[in-house]
């Protein structure tokens, strides 16, 4: 996803605040933070007057808020599944961004409190906001490692701490492959291998399939502020889940996998623009 709405954390780093115990990382508050930016689109509170600044400009040109939400609640619907349809207790989240309203350990442990939920992400603003977050959480951690350093993110201590794999477990990378741009089916696959029958790989890709010019707009957008987004195409998106069972309804849009009665976007552009899968090992 864009930089204005991806969980991915930005570069940037600066001071972040959460409550009152201030976490502080090399710089400053005075620039706008990825992670923080959508914090900010999904309503949370941990954010700073600067993010919100360049959130309701880029809302203001593009839907940007309900293509969070879109993804957000995929997230939260696949989190319920692996817990009361397939028992998965032991979660690790890919290119996470700040653990904001309605994350994985939230949805996860308020359904089962002993579910173990690993974030993974490459930015010290995000690692060190989501660290105060979690401190009370002895069930939820996050590691600092980019996502394509498989064998780091699974040797890390606190994954290895809170995720058995020889245990069935879901592997989610939700809006994160769009910053993969060196051999994403490759990354796929290697954190593929590492799961156990019974385990769960869901994933969403920004593509332009549906709407082009919308997404090649936020494409521009995310390269303005020094991020590379790739969008694909379904057929590319199928080569990642290739040897997946599947569930149903397959790979479709992302707002339409298994909706559930949800009421539908504000945004019929918005909802077009991410696929989405789960796929069972």
């Amino acid at each position: 996803m864009p930089p204005a709405f991806a969980p991915l954390g930005s570069r940037v780093r600066c001071a972040v605040q959460d409550g009152p115990q201030r976490v502080r990382t090399n710089g400053d508050s005075e620039r706008p933070n990825v992670a923080r930016l959508f914090d900010y689109y999904l309503g949370g509170a941990h954010n700073f007057a600067v993010d919100r600044v360049l959130a309701e400009e880029s809302i203001r040109k593009f839907p940007v808020a309900e293509i969070a939400r879109t993804i957000r609640s995929f997230s939260r619907r696949v989190v319920r599944l692996c817990v009361e349809e397939y028992g998965i207790r032991q979660f690790l989240d890919l290119g996470s961004g700040i653990p904001t309203a309605g994350n994985v350990h939230e949805v996860a442990q308020s359904l089962d409190p002993s579910c173990n939920v690993v974030y993974v992400d490459n930015d010290p603003v995000t690692v060190a906001h989501a660290r105060t977050m979690l401190r009370d959480n002895l069930n939820a951690a996050i590691v600092q490692s980019d996502i394509g350093d498989v064998g780091a993110v699974l040797r890390h201590p606190e994954t290895r701490r809170l995720i058995d794999f020889t245990m069935p477990t879901a592997v989610l990378m939700v809006g994160v492959l769009p910053f993969v741009t060196d051999e994403p089916a490759g990354v796929v696959a290697r954190y593929r291998a590492a799961l156990t029958e019974g385990s769960v790989l869901a994933l969403t890709h920004l593509t332009k399939d549906v709407e082009p010019e919308l997404v090649g707009e936020l494409v521009g957008l995310a390269d303005a502020m020094g991020t590379e987004v790739v969008p694909r195409s379904k057929q590319d998106v199928e080569e990642f889940v290739c040897g997946l069972k599947l569930l149903e309804p397959g790979l479709v849009l992302a707002a339409h996998w298994r909706a559930d009665g949800e009421l539908p976007g504000t945004s019929a552009a918005a909802d077009a623009s991410t696929y989405g899968a789960v796929g069972m090992v």
